[in-house]
């Protein structure tokens, strides 16, 4: 491999870490803010669909931070 594709490769690394964080950061503040807020408390073992959501929001947000990783890194090298 040569030196750009270790920086690309690093780039979509580094996004899907931040992105990951990123979106479990929006999982928990939404969750915080429907408790203190909203006065309700979120039970993903009543409902299916919110423990979807709450491992859908962090997963689809790596993979879009790997991507604009990705894009950052090969720009870059431009």
């Amino acid at each position: 491999m040569d030196d750009s594709s270790n920086s690309r490769a690093g780039g979509a690394v580094v996004g899907f870490l931040v992105g990951g964080a990123v979106g479990f950061v929006m999982t928990e503040g939404f969750a915080a803010f429907s408790h203190v807020a909203l006065d309700a408390t979120l039970s993903v073992e009543d409902t299916p669909a919110l423990l979807l959501v709450f491992m859908g929001v962090p997963l689809l947000c790596a993979i879009l931070g790997a991507v604009v990783g990705l894009r950052l890194a090969s720009r870059k090298g431009r």
